[in-house]
């Protein structure tokens, strides 16, 4: 098919709406091919190779949605979307489910319409999905953007595949894991790969944000709405039009927000505080927590009906438990980083000994306590190779019995000065860092006399001090 000329199919029983369809499309510049029933779209994509698929989802001859999984499994490369009736927020979940591209509903908003057929004809032909004889899903990719999801392993495999396939569909996706495991990362994958790849990718972390200013912050406000307004503001949502907005930790929001947040994706526009009439925005959902959303909906925490809109399709990120295999990949390419940001040096390696260490450890911080560990090794090494030693991966047991859980005399001094609110990782580091400015003061900054204060090589004491941004 020539890329120059776009051609799609679109399938209604109703006269009316069918050349009303015709006619927007047309006026897109597109070569529009019209079929009454599903059998006539059958014969239709049998014949012809199309760019998109709009179709009904009650038709003569069947349901539009057998359709959508037909064209998942002979035209996995051509995306479809579906004409629901209004209110009918099941059948259109659904639909995404089966593998529609998107939906709307009727009465058809042109404007709406437009916008989703101009998002579906950006996807990219080198970035498909293809089904294999096992069923296994997998991404032909002109670049490497999933090799930044590192690991080989079984989990990291059938997650990168579903992550290809959904960058393909505007349906809401929901990322699960715990902290720490690369949440963050896969949504933005999902936005990169897809037909919104040139919008805007906005995150925001649903706990962080004080519960008077949600309003605001999502939806946007107009001058003098409130005191304090005083201009108009954008909201997140406005922010995001066109692109992706990513709630993360959207456990964390309260019932009342939830309720205007299900609005919002319902309707496909936001009213900001004091305006008087709602502002269309065209925005896809992902969501990430480290909770899991079914046991709040059943304490009624979390809202049922957004919980079944937020959750289409969900995709799993495994933590590093689940995945050992991956660790001497990822520590190798961690420590490439530690070394160019903090020397330029060429990065030390890892004994086997320290390596299996690292497989064995139980990771409660998944990706960011490997990066903490291998911080410390690095700082705390000798040598060019990392020993057990350096990984100092006792200090977890050791810090248990200085918050108190068994130890005694100068430790529990030492977490008696410990903030309630301060992760170990941070008082440890806030410690170690007073130190090297401490011993830097005595030796009157000479490096090396500081550093054997301190009983380090001035190897350790030159990273420690890059990796504090001390001078």
């Amino acid at each position: 098919m020539n890329d120059d000329v776009k051609k799609v199919l679109v399938i209604d029983d109703e006269p009316d709406i069918l050349e009303l369809l015709n006619l927007t499309l047309t006026r897109m510049g597109l070569e529009v091919t019209t079929a009454e029933d599903l059998g006539s779209g059958r014969r239709e994509l049998q014949s012809n190779e199309f760019s998109f698929c709009l179709t009904d989802m009650r038709l003569p001859d069947g349901n539009g949605l057998d359709l959508v999984t037909e064209i998942g499994e002979k035209y996995p490369n051509l995306p479809v979307a579906m004409i629901t009736a209004h209110g009918k927020v099941e059948d259109a979940v659904y639909a995404l489910k089966q593998g529609a591209f998107d939906f709307v509903s009727k009465p058809v908003d042109l404007g709406v319409l437009r916008k989703l057929v101009a998002t579906a004809l950006k996807l990219r032909r080198d970035n498909v999905t293809e089904a294999s004889d096992t069923g296994e899903v997998t991404l032909k990719t002109s670049d490497n953007a999933l090799d930044r999801l590192i690991g080989t392993s079984d989990a990291m495999q059938q997650c990168k595949a579903m992550i290809a396939k959904l960058a393909r569909s505007q349906a809401p996706v929901l990322v699960s894991g715990d902290s720490g495991s690369g949440k963050e990362l896969a949504a933005k994958l999902i936005h990169e790969l897809g037909p919104r790849a040139d919008g805007p990718f906005i995150p925001v972390n649903c706990g962080a944000i004080p519960t008077e200013l949600m309003e605001s912050e999502f939806f946007g406000h107009k001058k003098g709405s409130f005191t304090g307004a005083t201009g108009d503001k954008d909201g997140l949502f406005q922010a995001a039009d066109g692109g992706t907005l990513m709630l993360d930790e959207v456990a964390d929001l309260p019932l009342h927000m939830q309720v205007k947040l299900l609005r919002v994706i319902q309707e496909k526009a936001v009213m900001p505080i004091g305006a008087r009439k709602e502002v269309p925005v065209d925005v896809r959902i992902l969501s990430a927590t480290h909770k899991p959303l079914k046991p709040l909906v059943e304490e009624g925490k979390f809202r049922s009906d957004l919980y079944f809109r937020l959750n289409v399709i969900e995709v799993h990120m495994p933590g590093l438990n689940e995945r050992p295999d991956d660790i001497p990949l990822l520590a190798q390419h961690f420590l490439k980083d530690i070394a160019e940001q903090w020397s330029g040096d060429a990065p030390p390696t890892i004994s086997d000994e320290a390596m299996e260490a690292l497989q064995d450890h139980h990771y409660t911080g998944n990706v960011r306590e490997l990066i903490n560990i291998l911080q410390r090794a690095v700082t705390m090494s000798d040598g060019s190779s990392i020993q057990p030693d350096d990984l100092m991966l006792e200090h977890v047991e050791v810090a248990d019995s200085v918050s108190g859980n068994g130890g005694a005399g100068g430790a529990e001094v030492a977490a008696a000065e410990k903030p309630d609110d301060e992760s170990l990782d941070s008082y440890i580091e806030g410690i170690e860092k007073k130190m090297l400015e401490d011993a830097l003061k005595k030796a009157r900054y000479n490096k090396t006399r500081a550093a054997e204060s301190l009983g380090i090589s001035f190897r350790s004491f030159r990273y420690k001090l890059k990796k504090f941004g001390i001078e």
